[in-house]
């Protein structure tokens, strides 16, 4: 039998990274290695799909932009409209890997598998995870129970969904987690068992779409702590945001300083999204003149809300979207 042809698209980060001790898996820089050299590496592929490889960025995913994500959506959509391509893996920096699966969960629009892995140890590490973490990676998008399931984030042997997803230590391999929702599915050797199907509206099934954008509308993010004040809220009003994230405590809860920021926000045509900075839990619907992000993380709220004003500035139709998407 012939094997299906995977897409591979390389934007750096960790697992392109080289370091000049093996023994050091902190010391590093991150986007140094291509991907052939990395691909070389594990000659096991070619066991498992034909691959055809590009580079499209090598840095780290903190340097990554809206505009790289934008271009980065257009090329996975691009190659996805081949019939031949079975589906789709990106290499990417696991520091904003949360946010960019979101924006691609929402902007890419096709039922193939798109799956995203990383690494959280250098190339040249003893005991590396990037080729594993690759091997799986492959495996899943050549799975049909994969499909349709919006994009997919595989390490460490799980395999989670893009909307769920957030980075949940800064060093250890078993980093990412879907806190309260818990991964789809297990990979155990070339073993794929998927337990969930996500239920939020995902790639083809979202009205959001960035073919015809360059840039998306300035969307700023203001963190709730003791005592703050309004001073962050007025700066970004006056650089010009058109929508703002505030990272709450518990539930909903801001100081009223910031509740007064907040309000000239409103009334300056800003949307105004709460989330919550606690890390898991959810801030319910629309109340007043603000939109709830449920369960969305700040950084993923941000995404979303920024997608959503290169559409319309309707709040209603934004707090639709965030009770779908």
């Amino acid at each position: 039998m012939s094997l299906p042809k995977i897409a591979f698209l390389a934007t750096g980060g960790t697992i392109a990274g080289r370091g000049t001790d093996p023994t050091k898996a902190t010391e590093y820089r991150p986007g140094l290695v291509g991907v052939d050299e990395l691909l070389a590496a594990i000659p096991q592929l070619g066991e498992i799909a034909h691959i055809e490889a590009e580079q499209f960025y090598n840095i780290a995913s903190s340097a990554l932009t809206i505009p790289n994500m934008i271009s980065l959506s257009r090329r996975i959509n691009h190659l996805l409209q081949d019939e031949e391509t079975k589906g789709l893996v990106v290499t990417h920096g696991t520091d904003v890997m949360e946010e960019s699966v979101y924006f691609l969960n929402l902007t890419v629009k096709s039922t193939k598998p798109v799956v995203v892995t990383g690494s959280m140890r250098p190339s040249t590490a003893i005991s590396a995870d990037g080729p594993m973490n690759i091997i799986e990676a492959v495996r899943v998008a050549c799975c049909p129970e994969a499909a349709d399931k919006g994009v997919l984030l595989v390490l460490n042997d799980e395999i989670h969904s893009a909307r769920d997803v957030t980075k949940g230590n800064a060093q250890r391999l078993h980093t990412f987690v879907s806190r309260e929702l818990g991964p789809l599915g297990i990979i155990t050797g070339d073993r794929i068992d998927f337990y969930h199907q996500p239920l939020r509206k995902h790639t083809h099934q979202t009205a959001l779409c960035v073919e015809d954008k360059d840039d998306l509308p300035r969307v700023d993010l203001v963190t709730t702590y003791l005592g703050n004040d309004s001073v962050a809220i007025d700066a970004y009003i006056s650089a010009g945001a058109k929508g703002l994230v505030v990272a709450a405590a518990g539930g909903g809860a801001t100081t009223p300083a910031m509740r007064e920021g907040m309000q000239r926000a409103v009334d300056a045509g800003l949307v105004v999204v709460m989330a919550t900075r606690t890390g898991s839990g959810m801030v319910g619907g629309r109340s007043g003149n603000y939109i709830g992000a449920g369960n969305l993380n700040p950084y993923k709220a941000r995404i979303l809300l920024a997608l959503a004003l290169a559409h319309t500035d309707d709040p209603a139709q934004i707090d639709a979207w965030f009770a779908a998407y």
